[in-house]
């Protein structure tokens, strides 16, 4: 040890359970005598600061070779309650491969952290799971020595996050191939909607971290308890924005559970509330693309874009997505209309004003025959409606639909989804409105929208949507 034991026992002062974690420090200097420790003023997420007593070396690895694997564990004043903060400590030549256990970061994720619980958990038992874990996929890769050159820039900021800062300016700009290839999703609100989108975007394993920001008061309770329960892998439960830093996509599912009296009223309490939300989660993840669940979805998500500032193609709500994905089935295999599906959407606004169009249509021999197809088409259309209309918008499906965005997003598919848009432009439409549309989604967001078919009706049924969209945001208070 490199501090003595009565050095270390004047240290740690302030040490709610001195004695123990005393004990625990001397079998890990025994079974590591590399460990080097000291105290150290760490900076939590929410910018309050301790003076944390924090050891450092190396683990042996085998991965083929034998390695040695630096790490830096920072101990809380809680411990053995509570357990330690994680990090790799790479050094100049190594790189950070960011896989189920290590993120970009450096920091370290284990089920043994997520399961501490004194005095069944140990350090030795932690750091022999950490080796167990690296022993299956290796955290750390040799830099070429150029690529040792840009890691400096990159490892300059690592020190100061396992040094406990949390600065956003210090965000490396090496573009790292492992923070580049780093997928974090974040869902903001942990009522059903938002722990539905969890699981969703979980079960079709799209990222390599998913944080659930909750943000009601109190302790964790019913859903977000399971999910801490039930150790849902890479899932992260969170009541500080900071936690979000550096998604890539963030899901908003909140809704204000206020006492309003009117529509107006509930909506305007929505906007209050993403008034506190959105600055926060823009500021932590710049270069986001959010995506709003929350109702009105086109009315937030034009309040999400005005109060982020990010680019239109970054700010989609959620819209017509599930209902153009249930629509086109319906017709392929309720109504065995396959061609017809083809190039089926559903459009406009949320609810009762939704219209089915087509980006493309067949091109008839005549008038006639152009005339005939229209309107044996349209009832076609309106017998999917028909059944469409008695399919509910539950939770979970809703997840779905999220996790299916969330999918073409991240991994840059380049798919068509009817999302609402920034719809200024379209249809004669002059006004600041979000509207679902057919739209290409890639790691940008909205990449392009496509083109549908005229349709008069069609037209008219937007352009009448957009008009009371507008009326009623004239109306809010942003």
């Amino acid at each position: 040890m490199a501090l003595g034991e009565e050095a270390l026992r004047r240290q740690l002062g302030k040490y709610k359970f001195r004695d123990l974690t005393i004990e625990e420090l001397k079998d890990v200097s025994k079974t590591y005598p590399n460990f080097t420790f000291s105290m150290n003023t760490y900076t939590f997420k929410d910018g309050s600061q301790k003076d944390l007593l924090n050891f450092s070396g190396t683990v042996p690895v085998r991965y083929g070779n034998s390695y040695n694997i630096p790490i830096r564990l920072w101990i809380l004043d809680s411990h053995p309650f509570a357990p330690p903060i994680c990090f790799l400590k790479p050094t100049a030549n190594m790189g950070i491969a960011v896989g189920k256990h290590v993120d970009a970061r450096g920091r370290i994720y284990l089920p043994y952290l997520q399961n501490w619980s004194h005095p069944k958990s140990t350090l030795i038992g932690l750091i022999k799971e950490m080796i167990a874990k690296f022993e299956e996929e290796l955290p750390l890769y040799s830099l070429s020595s150029s690529d040792a050159a840009r890691q400096s820039e990159l490892l300059s900021y690592i020190a100061k996050i396992t040094e406990g800062e949390t600065d956003m300016k210090s965000r490396s700009k090496t573009g790292g191939r492992n923070e580049g290839c780093f997928n974090k999703i974040t869902v903001v609100g942990a009522g059903d909607l938002g722990i539905a989108c969890v699981l969703a975007v979980a079960a079709k394993d799209i990222a390599d971290k998913v944080v659930l920001l909750d943000l009601s008061e109190g302790a964790a309770k019913g859903g977000t308890m399971d999910l801490e329960i039930f150790a849902v892998p890479n899932v992260e439960i969170s009541k500080d924005f900071s936690a979000s830093a550096d998604s890539k996509v963030v899901v908003l599912t909140v809704n204000s559970l206020g006492n309003a009296q009117t529509y107006l009223d509930v909506i305007q309490s929505n906007v209050d509330l993403f008034r506190g939300i959105i600055p926060a989660v823009s500021h932590y993840s710049q270069n986001a693309v959010l995506l709003v669940a929350s109702h009105p979805v086109e009315v937030m998500t034009f309040v999400s874009w005005k109060l982020s500032s990010f680019p239109k193609s970054r700010v989609i709500g959620v819209g017509a997505n599930l209902d153009s994905e249930r629509f086109r089935y319906i017709l392929t295999n309720l109504l065995k209309e396959e061609v017809l599906a083809k190039d089926a959407w559903v459009i406009g606004e949320q609810g009762e004003d939704k219209v089915p169009s087509w980006t493309s249509c067949n091109v008839a021999a005549n008038q006639a025959e152009a005339i005939a197809a229209r309107n044996s088409r349209e009832k076609v259309a309106n017998r999917a409606m028909e059944v469409l209309k008695g399919k509910g918008q539950r939770s979970w499906s809703v997840g779905l639909s999220v996790a299916d965005l969330a999918d073409s997003i991240l991994k840059d598919k380049r798919k068509v989804h009817s999302v609402s848009t920034l719809a200024k432009g379209c249809c004669n439409i002059n006004s600041e409105v979000f509207l679902s549309l057919p739209c290409i989604l890639g790691t940008s967001g909205v990449i392009e929208l496509v083109r549908l078919e005229e349709d008069p009706l069609v037209q008219e049924k937007l352009q009448s949507s957009a008009g009371s969209i507008h009326d009623l945001q004239q109306q809010l208070k942003l």
